[in-house]
């Protein structure tokens, strides 16, 4: 995570802590993570960030600055940005990303349309997040989008049908469902837990509609197995059928499971 350890937005889900005006940027950062990833031998880096609305590009030269940095020392490593909204400036997206050596450029809606007043800060909307996502398809094609969806906020499964359809319109390729937890008694609560039936219902919803990857599960969350799954997007095996998957589930593991029996049975 850059840019700072405390966020400019209040949301009501996240554990991150919240101030009106963070220290100044940090100029050694990019330098310094690209050493951090150079060190541990990434394959796949995924840099995330918290909200700086006290910046007037929401903090985009800076994110800029650090995936480049990445890039050029990590030459072989992909890296995959998961950003705020920047506020909605839709400028500021756009000088962000021109020429950015990035695979996956990701930014989170969190939850449904109607919960954003419950779960998310005031500057923050799903309608917000999605113009986010369509600008950034927009102004590089070519560039994989991501985003991911909790549950278990209050959400009804038609809501969660109906925001899987929005953010599949909006042109997003990559989506991962996963069950919120509650960081503390100060956050909002856990509203249920679906069984894991359901994330493999949504999972199977999700690819009908035409992501090109999905990850979804009680314990998945939006940087889980980002590699893989950028290689499944590229046309490679589904991630939930992967050994040693983990948390994400799906009917697509059931029915190969099932392809497998029948062929030692024959």
């Amino acid at each position: 995570m850059v840019a700072g350890e405390v966020c400019t937005r209040g949301c009501r889900f996240c554990a991150v802590g919240t101030v009106k005006t963070p220290p100044e940027l940090d100029r050694n950062e990019p330098s310094e993570l690209a050493d951090a990833v150079s060190k541990m031998g990434l394959d796949y880096a995924v840099i995330t960030v918290v909200n700086r609305d006290d910046l007037p590009d929401g903090g985009a030269s800076h994110y800029r600055n650090c995936v480049i940095e990445v890039a050029r020392r990590n030459p072989e490593t992909g890296v995959e940005l998961l950003c705020s909204d920047l506020d909605g400036n839709l400028g500021a997206l756009e000088s962000l990303l021109k020429n950015l050596p990035l695979r996956v450029f990701a930014h989170n809606v969190e939850c449904v349309p109607r919960l954003d007043e419950k779960v998310r800060d005031p500057r923050a909307s799903f309608k917000q997040s999605l113009n986010i996502l369509k600008m950034a398809k927009k102004v590089r094609p070519e560039l994989l989008t991501k985003t991911s969806l909790m549950v278990g906020l209050g959400e009804s499964e038609e809501e969660i049908a109906e925001a899987l359809v929005m953010i599949r319109e909006s042109g997003v390729d990559m989506i991962t469902i996963g069950q919120y937890l509650q960081p503390s008694y100060k956050h909002i609560p856990v509203d249920r837990f679906p069984e894991p039936e359901r994330f493999a219902d949504w999972d199977q919803m999700a690819r009908d509609l035409g992501f090109s990857a999905v990850a979804s599960g009680p314990l998945v969350r939006s940087s889980y197995r980002a590699g893989l799954l950028w290689e499944e997007a590229l046309g490679g095996d589904p991630v939930v059928t992967r050994d040693s998957t983990g948390s994400a589930v799906s009917h697509l593991f059931s029915e190969e499971q099932a392809v497998s029996v029948r062929g030692q049975t024959s």
